[in-house]
């Protein structure tokens, strides 16, 4: 989504940082003893600026709302502008775009994005929500259904610019799960929607539904699958003249209420919520000699997005997390991404 928020725009001029690092001194982010820990169970890798301000085949390389692992272990990543570039997973350098419309040929304001096992791509939108599925090159395949409850009001509960920003398949490939960035008309502030569709065949089915709780005054813009069938949730808020807040949470879906039935969450007896394991804030994080060109309360914040898994150890339960965010086509703000290590056991 792109935040709405008036962002002050930078100096012209601005030289476009192209950076990729891997160490620093941090001592003062150590709680674990690792000089680049954000918490106890999440230290920083790297990031890069490298696609910060490019263009790749007449395409602008931004606005990059979601990632995901491609089956031959290239990255997928998608712009909110209706682009999906395909990125060397090392370089993180494009080596393809498409792009995509809607049934009547309109863009899109996508936010995530599944590869499917047959090599489809599953992408949402958030302008009514939708979901629909789409060949590599971009062709458009069909549409999953969607609740009434969640469509933008009047249709529905939801508000404009707040719905399915995250999506992600579990582990078993036959789960697709989305997340509403906002609460619908009627449910407690922060308390947000997942929905979930089951696989029938070759066609989704509309599955059960669970509720979140973000922190106050953040939405959620990514959520993710870890390899034992939990979610990985990003939570994104923006204070202007402050700058980004950006914190990582771990949310276990069992044992939550199915709420597909439930018109109104306001506190209702009863109803249990994903359970949430708090990760990281990444504010917390070492700055690795990141510069900011807004205001933010540590320079390597940005307007965080999009989020995958490109690697993890069954055995010590070590997840790589690899995060992006939009730059809005802003001069004020940064196409940067983010290699994270997370321990989720």
């Amino acid at each position: 989504m792109r935040l709405r928020n008036v962002i002050a725009v930078a100096a012209a001029g601005l030289a476009t940082a192209a950076c990729l690092t891997a160490a620093g001194p941090a001592a003062a982010h150590s709680p674990n003893g690792n000089g680049n820990a954000c918490s106890s169970a999440v230290s920083l890798a790297g990031f890069s600026d490298a696609l910060d301000k490019t263009s790749y085949d007449g395409t602008y390389v931004g606005n990059l709302s979601a990632l995901a692992r491609d089956r031959d272990g290239a990255l997928v990543a998608l712009s909110d502008r209706s682009s999906l570039f395909r990125l060397d997973p090392g370089s993180y350098r494009p080596t393809g775009v498409v792009a995509l419309a809607d049934e009547s040929g309109a863009a899109l304001d996508s936010e995530g994005v599944v590869v499917d096992r047959d090599g489809s791509r599953l992408v949402t939108s958030e302008v009514e929500p939708s979901v629909r599925r789409y060949s590599p090159d971009g062709r458009l395949l069909g549409r999953l259904p969607v609740p009434a409850s969640l469509q933008v009001a009047p249709a529905g509960r939801a508000t404009a610019n707040g719905t399915f920003e995250g999506l992600t398949l579990l582990p078993d490939g036959r789960t697709l799960v989305a997340s509403m960035e906002y609460a619908l008309a009627g449910d407690s502030a922060g308390t947000v929607r997942l929905q979930t569709w089951r696989r029938h065949g070759s066609h989704w089915r509309l599955g059960a539904q669970y509720a979140y709780r973000a922190d106050d005054g953040l939405g959620v813009p990514e959520i993710t699958a870890t390899p034992d069938g939990r979610l990985l949730v990003l939570e994104r808020g923006f204070t202007s003249g402050v700058g980004n807040t950006v914190r990582l949470h771990l949310a276990d879906l069992r044992h939550a209420t199915d709420t597909s039935g439930i018109d109104h969450l306001t506190g209702q007896r009863g109803v249990r919520l994903a359970k949430k394991t708090p990760l990281a804030d990444i504010a917390d994080c070492p700055s690795l000699g990141a510069t900011a060109r807004q205001p933010q309360p540590n320079p390597l914040l940005d307007n965080i997005e999009g989020m995958t898994v490109t690697a993890h150890d069954h055995r010590t339960g070590r997840l790589d997390v690899l995060l992006v965010s939009d730059d809005n086509q802003n001069t004020a703000q940064t196409t940067r991404f983010y290699r994270l290590t997370a321990r989720v056991r």
